[in-house]
């Protein structure tokens, strides 16, 4: 077994990295960074604790189990945090950035493709085919995680809370999690194992780190609101409450963020949601980037190039930005953290609760791929989502069930099953 036991003290090993190695090192897994958290986190691993002996097993395992804590992207705070613990908060930024720009800068180019070439018909029959390879890839997401999460009748209870209070009820998302949260942390009957308060740290180092970051985080949002466009100060600020409430990955968030985008400021439509998530995954990095992409795309169909150009910078920010602080913050902490029972039982809860969240999102996509209209049935407290069975989209329902078996023939490859799905919703417009 391996020995997870925490260290008496994590400190960053500042010059210890030359950091011309750091830049060259997380320059490629920022470049190679494709197929999800997974993947990214394997590639870590082996770069930075299998090739080169710059993290032991042990402190790469509670990192990860740190930054699993956290909300937003693990992957990227999980590079950002690697960087730190070598070179200290320069060495944590500079990873934290190469893990981001490199997708960043293909979503950029993909957007401005999608706006120019989007509505071509040869165009949008390939995305019905992505559309289709969506909604398998999220189905095997909430495969894996609910084997990974589910282990018992109050695990299944929690899901099936997650996914009612966002499918019937339409409760608020980030009240979903706090209660998964407080619920978790009840779970835990006995403090006696739970370990002593947090190290002391000076109030300085602390409060400099807290006011450095948040201010870089949120300065800029408040400027926005005062002197700059409205739809820039509505995306920051939309992002960065997204942020905050991030927890189980991007999948957790998207039907949040997708009725949020669509609904409530009505950016951008339905099936540009779902093609901005076929094309997120297509690209380097963590898959939150469709933050980016939305945000863009909602720019360019307000104001042209320049207020796309804007409004994708300012996702990056407010989406980017407080993972710096979240790692900054708390990295000095992270045995003690990373070994908290109550917090450790809390995060489990969540980890339930978003299997039930991401099987919301799967109906959600599925009923928005296969059909052409929606009607919302509402009632006293309820609020239903159904099809209208006479807009069935014959050929996305034959593409939805060649899908699963793209991808079954694929290995789930990501670089394969995009391109044929794409090819096969093109030869599905010429038959039908």
């Amino acid at each position: 077994m391996t020995d997870i036991s925490p260290d008496p003290k994590v400190q960053p090993q500042a010059h210890a990295i030359a950091m011309a190695d750091l830049i060259r090192v997380f320059g490629r897994i920022g470049l190679m960074s494709f197929g999800g958290p997974a993947a990214q986190i394997a590639l870590m691993h082996k770069e930075l604790v299998e090739d080169r002996p710059w993290l032991s097993e042990a402190g790469f395992l509670r990192a990860l189990s740190f930054c699993m804590m956290l909300p937003g992207p693990e992957a990227m705070q999980l590079a950002t945090y690697a960087g730190w613990r070598l070179r200290g908060a320069a060495g944590g930024v500079l990873a934290g950035l190469l893990f981001v720009l490199p997708g960043a800068l293909v979503i950029a180019a993909l957007v401005f493709l999608y706006v120019n070439f989007g509505t071509q018909p040869l165009v949008q029959a390939g995305f019905l085919g992505i559309k289709a390879a969506v909604v398998a890839i999220v189905l095997q997401a909430l495969q894996r995680l609910g084997k990974k999460a589910l282990h018992g009748v109050t695990d299944l209870a929690l899901a099936a809370f997650g996914f009612l209070a966002l499918f019937l009820f339409a409760l608020p998302f980030p009240l979903v999690l706090l209660t998964a949260a407080l619920l978790g942390s009840l779970r835990v009957r006995s403090t006696e194992n739970e370990p002593a308060a947090l190290p002391p740290a000076t109030a300085g180092p602390v409060w400099v780190t807290l006011l450095l970051w948040g201010g870089l985080w949120l300065l800029p949002l408040g400027a926005l609101s005062l002197f700059g466009p409205q739809l820039l100060a509505d995306i920051g600020w939309f992002f960065a409450k997204l942020a905050v409430v991030t927890f189980g990955g991007a999948y957790a968030v998207l039907a949040y963020m997708s009725q949020t985008v669509v609904a409530q400021y009505q950016w951008i439509e339905t099936g540009q949601m779902i093609d901005a998530l076929g094309l997120a995954e297509t690209t380097p990095g963590p898959l939150i980037l469709v933050t980016q992409f939305v945000a863009m795309l909602a720019g360019a169909l307000a104001s042209g190039t320049w207020m796309a150009l804007a409004a994708g910078l300012v996702a990056l920010w407010a989406t980017f930005m407080p993972c710096f602080l979240w790692i900054f913050l708390a990295a000095p902490h992270v045995e003690r953290i990373a070994s908290h029972p109550r917090l450790g039982a809390a995060l489990r809860a969540i980890t339930a609760v978003v299997v039930g969240v991401i099987l919301n999102l799967s109906v959600w996509f599925l009923l928005h791929v296969l059909f052409r209209e929606t009607v919302t049935l509402e009632l006293p407290a309820i609020s239903l989502m159904l099809p209208v069975m006479a807009s069935l989209d014959i050929s996305a329902a034959l593409l939805v069930l060649a899908a699963p078996v793209v991808a079954l023939a694929c290995g789930g490859r990501l670089a394969l099953i995009l391109p044929i799905m794409a090819g096969l919703g093109i030869a599905m417009a010429q038959i039908i």
